[in-house]
C-alpha cells in the first residue's frame, strides 16, 4: 500500500469523523436548537439531491448534451416551486397519518400492502444504480488519485463507516421521529459539496483561464469548435428528462424521507420552494466551467471522474475533488439506505412475518432495520463492483430514474383522482415497470442485445434507448391504470382513503363503535399482537397526544384513540401492518344502527384545513362558521343527538345550565351523560308529540322546570338525528305560582278579615268579664284566673289584628318591631307554653341558644313563631323523639332555629309551605295557618325563614331557621330600620 494511498484513506476518514464530531455535537445540545431547527437547514439537508451525480455525472452529461445537463438542476427547482399544489397535500397526508415512505403512502391510499410491497420492491431496483454511482465515484476517485488497485477495498472501508454514521444518527431509536442530528449533518455535507463546487469552479476560472474575459476569448476561438461538436438534446428529449429529474426530486426514496418525514412545517417546506432551487442554481454554475478548464487543457483527458487532467496533475485540486465527492456520496448513501430499510422493513419483512407479542418487540424492530441499513449500502458496493465499472454514470443515472418515475401516474392519482383504484394502479405499475426492466434496467446486467420494445417504431430512429423506455413505459402505465379503474369497482376503504388523500376533500370518517368499553381496555387488546410493554407504551403514546384520559369512554374520543394509535403504528411498521393489527385488535362494532358520517371530526378537520381554502370554497366555509356559531351561541339550550343516540353537538347555554361542558360529552352516548339528562332527553325522544311543557329537575341542587322541544332530521341530504331544544320555564314557572299564590291570598284576605271580624266582638265580651271578675269576687284563686283570661284575650286580640293586616294585603297592621328580645327568653317562654299541653310528653326539647343573643322585635309575637313551630315539630317525632332549639349571629343578623329527627315535610307540599291552610295533619287536626302566620310575623320583623328536609349531613328530620336582624342601640328611635336582609 503506498503512501499516496493512505493518505487518501486517512483524508476520507477524517472527514468521515468531522461529520462524527458534527453529529455528536448536535446530539449533545453543544449547537442551539434555533440553528438545527432553522429552516435553512431543512434546506440543506434537501440539498442530498445532489448527490455523486451533481459532482461527477453532471460534467459528463454536459460534455455529452451540453446545456442539457440544467435539466438535473431543473427538474427540482420546478417541484418544489409546484410545493402548494403538489408538494404540500402530500406533507399532510403524510404527517396527518405518519407515513414515512412512498410504499406507506400508496399502501395508505390503495388500501393494499401488495401496493406497498410492489412499490418497496421497485424503489429497491431502481435505487441500486443510484447507489451504484456513489460507490463507483469514490472507487474511481481513490484510483485517480493514488493509482492503486486497491481502490474497491478503500471503497468499501468507506461504505462501512458510512453505514455506522447512518446508524448512529438515524437508527439509534426504536420511535420515529425527526432526526434533528441526522439532517444537521446532511446540511452540512451540503455546505461542504457546495463549497467543493464553488471553489472548483473558481480553480477553473482564475487559474486554467486568466479570468472571465480569458474564457471569453477562448469560447471564441479554439473553444468554439468543442462546443459546437459537442451534442445537444432535442426539445422532447430535453423535456423527458426534465420531467425525469422532477420525479425524481420527491419520489426517490431518501428524498421522499427528509422532503415529507423529515419536515418542520408547512410554512418551511414553502419557504424551501424557493431556497432549494437557488442551491441547485449554485451547485450548476462551476459545471461548464470545469467542463470548459478540462478542454482546454487536454481534449483527451476522460470526463467521467471529474476533470481528471486536474485531479491528476496537482493534488490539492484533487483533494478538493474527492472531498466534495465524498461528502455527496456519503450523505445519499445514508439517507438511501435509512429510507430503504425502513421501507424493506415495513412492506416485506413485516408482511412476510408479522409481528407477534414479543417482549421487546421495539429492540427486535430496531436491530432489524440497523441490519437492513449494512445490508442495503453492501448491496450498492457489490453491484457498483459487479455491474457499476462497466457502464457510464449517465446510464446508471438514468435508469434509476426512469424506474422511480414508473410511481408518479399512481401518484398522481392518489392526489388528484379519487376514482383510481389499487387494481388500476398495480396494472399499470406492473406494466410500466416491465417495459423499464426490459428496455433499460436488464441491459445493465447482461450485454447483450435485448428485443425491441413495443412501439418503437413509433419513435425517431436515433432516439437514444432511456428516451423510448421513458416514454413506452409511462404511456403504458398511464393506460392501464385509466382503463382498469374505469372498469373495475373501488371498495370502500379505497373510497375513504382517496377523500383523505384528495386535495379537494376531507376524509368523513364514519360513526361507528368500539369492542372497546374504554380507553383503559385498549392495551389488553393490543397486548395479543404487540406484547404488554409495547402495547402499553403505544396506548400511552396516543392518549398524551390527544390529551384523554384511560377512563374515557366517548365513541368519538375511543375513534380517534384508535385512529391515532394505528397512525403510531404505522410510522413504526407501516400501514399495511398497522391497520392489520388494528382492525384485528380493536374492532368496530356493527350494530344495527345506521352508520352515518362522523360530523364532529369532519368539522375538525375542516377548522384544521380552512387556512388552505381559497374563493368560493373560503366562503361557504366562513357561512358554515356563521351558522355554527348561531347555533353555538343561542340563548336556548340546544342539542343534537344521531339516530345511534350519539352527541353531535351541544351548546354554550345548555352547558351553562346543565354545568357540562360540551367538550366533555360531545361523540358520547346519551345513556352515559349525568342524570338527569338520560331520562329527560329519552323521554322527548319517545314522545310522539312535542313539546314537553316545564318538565321538573334538579340540577346542581336546584329545582328547575324545562320545557323541551324536538325536530326530527330527515330528507335526501340529511344524515339523520334530532335537534332537542331545552328552554328554562323555572322563573316562568315562579311567576305563574306567585299569580296562583296572590290569588288564593286574596280570597283567603277576604276570609280573614270576616273571622277577624265575627272573632272581635266575642273577645271584646270575654275580656270585659274577665275585668268585671275583678270587682265581684276576693277569691286569690278566681282573680288569678281573670288575670290569665284576660292576658290570652289580649293575645287573641294581637292575632285578630295580623289577621287584618293580612287581609289587607300583607302590610303589617301594627308598626315595625323594635324592642330588644333575647330569642333564650322567648325560647323558654315558647317552651313553658308547649309543656302547659297534655300531648308530646316523651319528646325531649332542648334549649341551647346563647343568652347574650339579642334580636330587635316583639317578644310576644316571636313566642308566638316559636309556638308554633315548636307544636308542629313535636307533632312530627315519634316517641323518645328530640327537638332542639339553636341560635347564632352572622354579621347583623341573628339565626334562630328549630331542629327535631321526626318524618321531615313531604316534597309535595314543600314548595307551598307557608301558604295558608296547608297542612300535612290528618283532617280535624291542624288548620294551616300556623306557619302562614309565623312567615307574616318574620315578614314584619324583616327577616326570612329556610327550610331544610331532611338537614345537611343528617338521613332525616327537619330544620327550621329564622333569620332576624340584631339589637342595636340606635334601634329605639322611631323609624329605625335595617333593610340588610
Amino acid at each position: 500500500m503506498n503512501a499516496e494511498l493512505i493518505g487518501v484513506v486517512l483524508l476520507g476518514l477524517s472527514y468521515l469523523g468531522l461529520l462524527f464530531g458534527c453529529g455528536m455535537a448536535v446530539e449533545r445540545g453543544w449547537v442551539p436548537v434555533r440553528i438545527t431547527r432553522h429552516p435553512m437547514v431543512y434546506t440543506l439537508a434537501l440539498g442530498v439531491y445532489a448527490s455523486a451525480w451533481a459532482i461527477y455525472g453532471s460534467i459528463e452529461l454536459a460534455a455529452n448534451a451540453g446545456f442539457g445537463y440544467l435539466a438535473y438542476y431543473l427538474g427540482p427547482a420546478g417541484a418544489f416551486l409546484l410545493a402548494p399544489v403538489l408538494l404540500v397535500p402530500i406533507q399532510r397526508i403524510t404527517r396527518t397519518y405518519q407515513l414515512s415512505s412512498l410504499a406507506d403512502l400508496f399502501a395508505f391510499r390503495y388500501r393494499s400492502r401488495w401496493a406497498g410491497t410492489l412499490v418497496t420492491l421497485l424503489s429497491l431496483i431502481a435505487v441500486l444504480p443510484l447507489l451504484g454511482i456513489q460507490v463507483h465515484t469514490l472507487s474511481d476517485a481513490v484510483q485517480l488519485l493514488t493509482g492503486s488497485r486497491y481502490s474497491s477495498a478503500v471503497a468499501l472501508l468507506f461504505c462501512a463507516v458510512i453505514a455506522g454514521c447512518a446508524v448512529l444518527f438515524g437508527a439509534r431509536h426504536s420511535h420515529r421521529h425527526r432526526h434533528d442530528t441526522l439532517l444537521s449533518v446532511i446540511a452540512f455535507e451540503s455546505v461542504i459539496k457546495l463549497l467543493a463546487m464553488l471553489g472548483l469552479g473558481a480553480i477553473a476560472l482564475w487559474w486554467v483561464f486568466n479570468g472571465p474575459q480569458d474564457l471569453q476569448r477562448w469560447l471564441e476561438g479554439p473553444g468554439a469548435a468543442l462546443q459546437s461538436a459537442t451534442p445537444q438534446l432535442e426539445a422532447p428529449q430535453w423535456r423527458t428528462l426534465l420531467l425525469l429529474f422532477f420525479a425524481a426530486a420527491f419520489m426517490m426514496p431518501h428524498l421522499f424521507q427528509i422532503t415529507f418525514a423529515e419536515s418542520l412545517s408547512r410554512h418551511t417546506l414553502l419557504q424551501a420552494s424557493w431556497t432549494l432551487p437557488l442551491f441547485l442554481l449554485l451547485m450548476a454554475l462551476p459545471v461548464p466551467l470545469i467542463l470548459w478548464a478540462a478542454q482546454s487543457a487536454n481534449e483527451s483527458v476522460p470526463l467521467a471522474a471529474y476533470a481528471a487532467y486536474l485531479m491528476t496533475e496537482h493534488w490539492w485540486v484533487g483533494t478538493l475533488a474527492f472531498i466534495g465527492g465524498l461528502a455527496a456520496a456519503s450523505g445519499t448513501m445514508m439517507m438511501i439506505a435509512l429510507a430503504l430499510s425502513g421501507m424493506v422493513l415495513n412492506h416485506i419483512v413485516l408482511v412476510a412475518r408479522p409481528p407477534e407479542a414479543r417482549s421487546d418487540l421495539y429492540g427486535w424492530l430496531l436491530w432489524l432495520r440497523r441490519g437492513l441499513v449494512g445490508a442495503v449500502i453492501f448491496g450498492g458496493w457489490l453491484f457498483a463492483e459487479s455491474v457499476g465499472h462497466y457502464h457510464s454514470l449517465t446510464s446508471l443515472g438514468l435508469a434509476a430514474f426512469v424506474g422511480m418515475a414508473q410511481c408518479l401516474p399512481g401518484l398522481l392519482a392518489l392526489l388528484y383522482w379519487p376514482g383510481a383504484n389499487r387494481k388500476g394502479m398495480i396494472a399499470g405499475l406492473i406494466g410500466g415497470i416491465g417495459v423499464w426492466l426490459w428496455g433499460l434496467w436488464l441491459p445493465l446486467l447482461f450485454d447483450i442485445t435485448m428485443p425491441a420494445l413495443p412501439f418503437t417504431l413509433l419513435m425517431p430512429a436515433d432516439a437514444p434507448a432511456w428516451y423510448n423506455a421513458t416514454l413506452i413505459s409511462l404511456a403504458v402505465n398511464i393506460v392501464l391504470l385509466i382503463v382498469v379503474s374505469l372498469f373495475t369497482r373501488i371498495s370502500e376503504g379505497e373510497r375513504s382513503a382517496a377523500e383523505a388523500c384528495s386535495v379537494d376533500a376531507v376524509i368523513r370518517s364514519k360513526r361507528l363503535p368500539l369492542e372497546a368499553a374504554t380507553a383503559g381496555d385498549f392495551p389488553a387488546h393490543l397486548a395479543q399482537a404487540l406484547g404488554d410493554e409495547a402495547a402499553s407504551r403505544e396506548v400511552d403514546r396516543a392518549l398524551k397526544a390527544l390529551n384523554l384520559t384511560p377512563q374515557e369512554r366517548r365513541p368519538y374520543a375511543l375513534r380517534r384513540l384508535r385512529d391515532r394509535i394505528q397512525a403510531n403504528l404505522s410510522g413504526l411498521m407501516g400501514p399495511s401492518v398497522a391497520r392489520d393489527i388494528v382492525d384485528r385488535y380493536l374492532p368496530y362494532r356493527h350494530d344495527d344502527a345506521p352508520v352515518t358520517d362522523d360530523i364532529h371530526f369532519v368539522e375538525s378537520r375542516l377548522e384544521a384545513y380552512r387556512s388552505r381554502l381559497t374563493g368560493l370554497a373560503r366562503e361557504l366555509d366562513g357561512l358554515r362558521r356563521h351558522h355554527r356559531q348561531t347555533l353555538a351561541y343561542l340563548p336556548v339550550g340546544l342539542c343534537v343527538l344521531g339516530d345511534d343516540d350519539e352527541l353531535l353537538m351541544w351548546n354554550q347555554a345548555l352547558s351553562q345550565l346543565s354545568g357540562i361542558s360540551g367538550d366533555s360529552v360531545i361523540g358520547s352516548r346519551r345513556d352515559s351523560l349525568p342524570p338527569p339528562w338520560p331520562t329527560l332527553l329519552g323521554s322527548v325522544l319517545n314522545a310522539s308529540q312535542t313539546p314537553l311543557y316545564k318538565q321538573a329537575v334538579t340540577l346542581h341542587g336546584k329545582d328547575y322546570f324545562l320545557t323541551l322541544h324536538k325536530a326530527v332530521l330527515s330528507g335526501h341530504d340529511s344524515r339523520g338525528g334530532s335537534v332537542i331544544l331545552v328552554e328554562d320555564h323555572t322563573e316562568m314557572k315562579w311567576l305563574e305560582e306567585e299569580l296562583v299564590h296572590a290569588a288564593r291570598l286574596a280570597s283567603i284576605g277576604q276570609l280573614a278579615a270576616g273571622v277577624a271580624h265575627e272573632i272581635g266582638n266575642p273577645i271584646t265580651g270575654i275580656s270585659s268579664l274577665a275585668q268585671n271578675l275583678r270587682y265581684d269576687t276576693e277569691d286569690p284563686a278566681l282573680l288569678e284566673t281573670a288575670d290569665q283570661i284576660q292576658q290570652l284575650t289580649q293575645r287573641v286580640t294581637k292575632i285578630v289584628n295580623s289577621l287584618v293586616g293580612f287581609a289587607h294585603g300583607g302590610r303589617p297592621a301594627l308598626p315595625l318591631p323594635a324592642a330588644p328580645a333575647s330569642l333564650k327568653t322567648v325560647s323558654e317562654d315558647a317552651l313553658h307554653l308547649i309543656h302547659l299541653a297534655r300531648s308530646g310528653e316523651d319528646v325531649t326539647f332542648t334549649n341551647a341558644c346563647p343568652s347574650d343573643i339579642v334580636v330587635r322585635g316583639d317578644a310576644q309575637r316571636l313566642t308566638q313563631v316559636m309556638v308554633n313551630l315548636l307544636s308542629n315539630a313535636k307533632d312530627a317525632c315519634q316517641p323518645q323523639g328530640t327537638v332542639r332549639i339553636e341560635a347564632g349571629t352572622q354579621a347583623s343578623h341573628a339565626w334562630w332555629r328549630v331542629v327535631d329527627d321526626g318524618h321531615g315535610i313531604d316534597p309535595s307540599v314543600k314548595h307551598r309551605l307557608f301558604e295558608p291552610f296547608t297542612t300535612t295533619k290528618p283532617a280535624g287536626e291542624g288548620t294551616g295557618l300556623g306557619l302562614s302566620l309565623a312567615y307574616q310575623i318574620i315578614n314584619e320583623h324583616q327577616g326570612k325563614i329556610e327550610v331544610a328536609s331532611p338537614p345537611p349531613g343528617k338521613p332525616r328530620g327537619t330544620a327550621i331557621t329564622l333569620w332576624l336582624p340584631l339589637y342595636q342601640q340606635d334601634d329605639h328611635l322611631p323609624h329605625a330600620q335595617d333593610t340588610d336582609c
